[in-house]
């Protein structure tokens, strides 16, 4: 249940919109992207501006009722406290954010995976006075690239030996290419690192075990190629915002948005 916040009175949000004006005019622009969340928050960690498609994944029909609100009040408490760390992060230290691959449970609680960036936004005095955000989907590869066919075998090889530490020298080897070429060509076709690749084949099979609430969480670690349970357990959190076990239980007590 969403808790009820008090919502951005007009003269904080005309200050802020005063500092920061040109993202405010930009804004009518990220509504046209469905694949994009777009948003700005400000030192109390208040929406101020977001983009349709944010207000939609949060079960909002309207962005308007988004606005004011905190991640605690439109998100599981267990990934409203990731969400709230990594703002403090930006908000308190200047911390900028740049590609961090995330999944995320949409609505429907269907997991999808996007890259997120987050910096600070300052006053002409250089204080921090908010922060302003993206999260763009992972799209679709980029089959028309010329080397696609080559880069194809290896994500082949890595969606079978998901269970293991696949090194770059058999990348190497299975595409002809030298691992220069294997990182430039993974982020022209994947907008992702093979490593980031990686780790998203096994958190694609992770996540798809943990809806099977018979498998263990050290079993499931250890078909991912964990045999250290707190490692897989680390590396999940890093990338979900939350443990293997409140994702499950996220994913199979809460309801939708």
């Amino acid at each position: 249940m969403r808790t009820k916040l008090s919502l951005i009175d007009n003269n904080s949000k005309q200050q802020l919109a005063e500092s920061i004006a040109d993202v405010f005019f930009t804004e009518a622009l990220f509504d046209a992207m469905p694949d994009l969340v777009f948003f700005v928050k400000d030192l109390a960690g208040r929406y101020v501006v977001v983009n349709q498609t944010l207000a939609l994944r949060c079960g909002f029909k309207n962005k308007d009722q988004l606005i004011g609100q905190i991640a605690e009040a439109v998100f599981p408490a267990t990934l409203a406290a990731s969400y709230q760390a990594q703002d403090d992060l930006v908000l308190q230290q200047g911390h900028e954010v740049k590609d961090q691959l995330e999944l995320h449970l949409y609505p429907d609680r269907d997991p999808g995976w996007c890259l997120t960036n987050k910096m600070a936004l300052r006053d002409k005095n250089h204080r921090i006075i908010g922060l302003c955000g993206t999260s763009r989907d992972l799209g679709m590869p980029d089959q028309r690239h010329p080397v696609y066919h080559r880069i194809a075998a290896a994500v082949r090889h890595i969606h079978t030996h998901f269970g293991e530490n696949v090194p770059m020298i058999e990348l190497e080897q299975i595409t002809n290419l030298s691992v220069a070429q294997i990182e430039r060509y993974f982020q022209k076709i994947f907008s992702l690192t093979p490593r980031q690749f990686m780790i998203k084949v096994k958190l694609d099979a992770a996540t798809a075990m943990l809806a099977d609430k018979q498998r263990s969480i050290t079993e499931i670690a250890a078909t991912c190629g964990y045999q250290d349970h707190s490692a897989f357990s680390r590396m999940f959190k890093a990338t979900v915002g939350m443990t293997p076990s409140e994702y499950r239980d996220v994913l199979l007590t809460q309801p939708a948005l």
